[in-house]
């Protein structure tokens, strides 16, 4: 519910405070007083586009508050979680704008985006008029408004999860589709690939072992002979040399004592030892140069195979191995993939099956609640001085949707036999107002979370009319707040609470006032409505009456 609106320096309006009430509250007022001034205030605090030029002559900025009170389960409670920003019972939304056209707005004291506003907006405040394009005139918004009138939720909701499953049964059957066939555009070189990857069994490591491999058996090629040669002077001439010494030294020293032979025949001794150690590791070195000339060649066409197929597929030489897998891979998918794209394929079946059966049950829901609606709204007519007008709620098919496979549309025909069309394109003024009302007394409901907001609706209209008017309105506020910018004193006498919105000049400066009327002040109001400007004892009577109605 609106609790307050606080106006600061928009247009004609220096500095306004309004306290609302629950029920029918009127504002009442001559032309251009500046009525229409609170609803561009209230609607710029909400976000919603209108005037680009609201700031007071003069002043540096313009600013707007408003108050709402939330109850517990209010959606706005829901839009204000999400955006991280504070909640409570009580929701304070302010926005200022400058002289320079910048904008900032706040919900609860922390900043947020116009488009936070407008959310918010959705769930707090309802204008309809004979201009309104957010609500009942809107062809857009009639399905909803019809589902929710037919309490279809449960329904809707599972429309909206089988259309879901269905397109992901959809989008995973095309992607399988065109996974084929890429595959199929290459199955020749797939198996040819395939076909050469597995001829070569390519090994992870192998290319650098082959590498090593190679060039060691390169250079046993170079160094051999020499070690051979220096492996035969070890092995023979070394050996009998030192052997050869050794003996004619020992019969020295065996014939004759103290010739000091001993410690070069202990040295000798040692070298033989290492002497033979040295032609046990040059065997070893020629033993591990042994090789097959045949295993070069051999070992030299197997590198150059796998470096070949390598650049081929311009893989590393490491990788061909996990890039044969691949292929193989991609081979078993095209060979498997007949058999998962049927299977896929029939679950899209199975998924468009359900969502048809449900799309359906919705339908005949909406068809069966759009002839009580009709009912309805034409009932509501009959006191508004329409019981000739037709109204028809029109379904008709449309490609399917997550919203099922109907098309909604209010319709009107004003006269009996004329045709049937759009609310906005075949009523009146006065009656369109009226169309509109009827209409949000059958969809209101349960649903007093809003504040209603009529603009004029009953302009065109006075009399017995009028007065029927001003009665759904106050049926409607019975059970929530409802704000009426009339020009109909019937409408204006059964409001609940009432502002009078004037316009003086002060200091040479037109500004606009708002005032809440006490009873005397309101049958002068009345009166006034009645009877113009001058205001006789004849038109207070009249007033006097209307109240007491």
């Amino acid at each position: 519910m609106l609790r307050a609106l606080d106006i600061r320096d928009i247009l004609i309006i220096d500095h306004l405070e309004l306290n609302f009430q629950p029920g029918l509250n009127v504002l009442t007022g001559e032309t251009g007083a500046g009525k229409s001034i609170l609803l561009d205030s209230l609607g710029f605090v909400l976000g919603w586009r209108g005037r680009a030029e609201l700031v007071r002559q003069g002043a540096a900025q313009g600013e707007v508050l408003a108050e709402f009170d939330l109850a517990e389960g209010h959606p706005a409670h829901a839009i204000l979680e999400e955006a991280g920003l504070p909640g409570g019972e009580t929701l304070i939304l302010r926005r200022v704008n400058t002289a320079e056209g910048r904008k900032t707005a706040w919900v609860n004291d922390r900043r947020c985006s116009g488009e936070v506003l407008r959310a918010l907006s959705e769930t707090l405040v309802e204008l309809h008029g004979q201009h309104d394009d957010r609500g009942l005139l809107n062809p857009r918004g009639h399905m909803a408004l019809l589902d929710q009138y037919a309490n279809v939720q449960g329904l809707l909701a599972s429309v909206r999860a089988a259309w879901a499953g269905a397109a992901k049964a959809r989008k995973t059957v095309e992607a399988t589709r065109a996974a084929l066939d890429a595959v199929r555009a290459e199955e020749e070189f797939l198996r040819h690939a395939v076909g050469e990857l597995d001829k070569l069994e390519p090994q992870p490591g192998e290319d650098e072992a082959l590498d090593t491999r190679r060039r060691q058996m390169q250079a046993a090629e170079r160094i051999r002979g020499d070690i051979t040669r220096a492996h035969a002077l070890l092995s023979e001439g070394a050996e009998a040399a030192m052997g050869e010494a050794q003996r004619w030294l020992e019969g020295v020293a065996g014939q004759e004592s103290g010739t000091g032979l001993e410690e070069p025949l202990a040295a000798l001794s040692r070298a033989m030892i290492e002497l033979g150690d040295a032609q046990d590791g040059v065997d070893r070195v020629l033993g591990y140069l042994e090789f097959n000339p045949g295993e070069l060649e051999d070992c030299e066409e197997r590198l150059f195979a796998i470096r070949g197929l390598a650049r081929k597929h311009d893989v590393q030489a490491d990788e061909l191995a996990g890039y044969a897998d691949t292929l193989r891979g991609k081979l078993a998918a095209l060979d498997a993939g007949d058999q998962d794209l049927a299977d896929q394929e029939a679950a899209l079946k199975t998924a468009e099956a359900a969502y048809a059966q449900a799309a359906e049950q919705l339908s005949a829901a909406r068809r069966e609640s759009a002839v009580a609606l009709d009912q309805a709204v034409m009932a509501e007519l009959a006191p508004l001085k329409m019981e000739r007008a037709v109204f028809e709620t029109r379904i008709s098919s449309c490609a399917p949707g997550p919203e099922g496979i109907d098309a909604v549309a209010f319709t009107v025909a004003t006269n009996p036999g004329a045709p049937a069309g759009a609310l906005n394109k075949i009523a009146s003024g006065g009656e369109l107002s009226r169309f509109l009302l009827a209409l949000k007394v059958c969809l209101r409901g349960e649903d007093s979370s809003k504040t209603l907001i009529f603009d004029e609706i009953d302009r065109g209209v006075g009399g017995a009319t009028a007065d029927a008017v001003g009665r759904r309105l106050r049926s409607l506020a019975s059970s929530g707040q409802v704000l009426v910018v009339t020009h109909s004193p019937q409408v204006a006498a059964l409001g609940g609470h009432h502002w009078q919105v004037r316009k003086q000049v002060v200091d040479g400066m037109t500004l606009s006032q708002v005032v809440p009327l006490a009873e005397a002040e309101r049958v002068d109001e009345l009166a006034r409505m009645v009877s113009g400007d001058t205001i006789t004892e004849e038109a207070r009577a009249a007033a006097r009456a209307l109240l007491a109605g």
